[in-house]
């Protein structure tokens, strides 16, 4: 196999590929061989039509079935040959096929070289998660006036299933105190991000991108029909849904791409479970100091 590799930009890719010899000869045989089981040819049995009669009425289906055959093989042995890290499907062209060669161009986008900086030591502030007396107020007052006037008493939380407020007061400052978690939580997964992203600048593949903007278009269009909003003004409204979520759409990807690149550096499988496993990475290599 011959193979050239021109570089488009800092994502995209060229490849010239060119396989001759025997794999292409093999290959036409094996297509024929299917062809002469099946095929129908009037004043013959099926698999007993000579070649050359089976060259007349198929030669034009057998190259067809040997280039949807032997062109994602081919392809993808010199993506490996090659080592690319291609991220989307390949965009095939000046596909030529005869009976002893086979040639075409596969343009592709790869993976962007990324130079991390050090995401190490990360300094994250953490401060003890404690529930007042006031949180729990507040929350009693918002229940108070989501039922309209009525007393905070036992006989208001055996209302909500509770068998008196001491228990319904329990349950709230469990309720807080996982809330107020989370939300520390949040903080410090915003600051890792923050910080494995800053000041690391590189080209973010327009495909990605293109498939992320989708998703979060698909899934703001859903959000608006549940909230009751009729399909017509959703669709008035995509061009600009499409510009507020474009932005969104490239910070995921960028960080996706550097969380991939901490992944590599530190032989954590990239599966779907990556970004999380490299999360707990991060977490686990930080500067904690309690704030």
């Amino acid at each position: 196999m011959k193979t050239e590799v021109k570089k488009i930009d800092a994502t995209q890719r060229e490849l010239n590929i060119e396989e001759s010899g025997d794999i292409i000869k093999n290959k036409f045989e094996d297509v024929f061989k299917h062809i002469s089981k099946d095929a129908k040819i009037p004043g013959f049995r099926p698999g007993h039509a000579p070649r050359d009669v089976l060259e007349k009425h198929y030669a034009s289906y057998a190259h067809e079935q040997v280039m949807k055959e032997l062109v994602p093989d081919i392809y993808n042995q010199a993506i490996e040959k090659e080592k690319l890290d291609v991220i989307e499907l390949p965009r095939i062209s000046e596909v030529k096929l005869d009976r002893s060669s086979l040639s075409f161009k596969a343009k592709v986008e790869v993976s962007p070289q990324i130079q991390l900086r050090d995401y190490k030591k990360i300094k994250l502030g953490y401060k003890k998660i404690e529930v007042s007396p006031d949180d729990i107020k507040r929350s009693l007052d918002a229940l108070k006036e989501s039922r309209k006037a009525d007393s905070i008493d036992d006989d208001f939380a055996r209302s909500l299933g509770y068998p008196g407020v001491q228990e319904l007061e329990e349950v709230l400052k469990r309720q807080i105190y996982l809330q107020k978690e989370n939300q520390q939580r949040k903080k410090i997964e915003d600051t890792i991000v923050e910080n494995i992203q800053k000041g690391v600048d590189f080209k973010i593949p327009q495909a990605m991108v293109d498939r992320q903007l989708e998703d979060l278009l698909r899934q703001a269009k859903l959000d608006l029909a549940l909230k009751g909003v009729a399909k017509e003004k959703i669709e008035e409204e995509e061009k600009t849904l499409l510009e507020r979520l474009t932005p969104q759409a490239k910070n995921q990807v960028k960080v996706y791409l550097v969380l991939s690149e901490i992944a590599k550096k530190e032989n954590i499988v990239l599966d779907d479970q990556m970004p999380r496993r490299v999360m707990e990475f991060l977490l686990k290599e930080a500067d904690w100091q309690e704030v």
